[in-house]
């Protein structure tokens, strides 16, 4: 199986025209010609990610958030960005990231969210056209606020969740995005949702809203973390053959002082 044919079936799963304008999903470092001999599944690119596909065989490694965001004017090592693509090159190994057009399709990221939260009748908070933004769901039953903050706070292995201060009411109609999702909150609160989970949140988001909504943050490579598992699924349904691997690193940038 050639790069182009796993690029080609994420693609299907997640079209390239769904992500936002602002994005930069696709293929980053690579020929597509090549003979795919095996995918790493990751949240990030960073020089330890890289060396362990190369010690794993694997000439692509798939990741979720882009390791070119922005235009680079050199490639030296005054980056990580920049060493990691001199690095990614020197080991021959291509790059893929199915970013917001993964978080933006039917199935994608928030529906991984929605699922470990137990919400049923889901669908897309923001819709735009084939795909959309955030998911809005219900509980099978209400629950009590910090109840279900705490329950999210376990499903996603939060050391910290941060939250605002509420409505006195239980909680079932429940909004999410993963990652960064401070741009939906008003879509929440015009929806009728009772929380609006989140990965971060602006601080004065956090204002004014103790008698509409109950807002959850808990972090943005906590509510993503399970992308890896997403992504392994859409390439065992179709490319199967492909040997794939997940990556053992926890690139998350933030530490939690306890």
């Amino acid at each position: 199986m050639k790069i182009k044919e796993v690029a080609e079936a994420l693609e299907r799963f997640a079209p390239l025209p769904l992500q936002e304008d602002y994005d930069n999903a696709g293929l980053q470092i690579g020929l597509t010609e090549v003979e795919a001999s095996g995918a790493l599944l990751c949240l990030d690119v960073t020089e330890a990610v890289i060396e362990e596909a190369a010690a794993k065989g694997c000439n692509l490694i798939v990741a979720h958030h882009p390791l070119l965001f922005r235009g680079l004017k050199q490639v030296s090592d005054t980056t990580q960005v920049e060493r990691c693509v001199r690095l990614a090159i020197k080991r021959d190994i291509a790059i893929y990231a199915a970013h917001t057009n993964l978080d933006n399709a039917r199935g994608g990221v928030n529906y991984e969210i929605a699922e470990r939260l137990g919400l049923h009748d889901v669908d897309f908070l923001r819709p735009e056209g084939e795909g959309g933004s955030g998911l809005i769901g219900r509980l099978a039953m209400p629950e009590e606020p910090y109840s279900f903050l705490k329950r999210a706070k376990n499903a996603f292995a939060v050391l910290c969740l941060k939250h605002n201060q509420g409505p006195a009411r239980p909680v079932q109609t429940i909004a999410v995005c993963g990652g960064s999702g401070d741009f939906l909150l008003s879509d929440a609160i015009a929806a009728g949702a009772d929380v609006f989970l989140t990965g971060e949140m602006h601080y004065h988001a956090y204002f004014g809203h103790e008698n509409q909504i109950w807002i959850g943050v808990a972090g943005h490579y906590e509510t993503e973390q399970y992308t890896i598992q997403l992504l392994r699924r859409i390439l065992e349904h179709n490319c199967p053959g492909l040997p794939l691997y997940e990556t053992t690193i926890n690139t998350n940038p933030i530490k939690y002082m306890v």
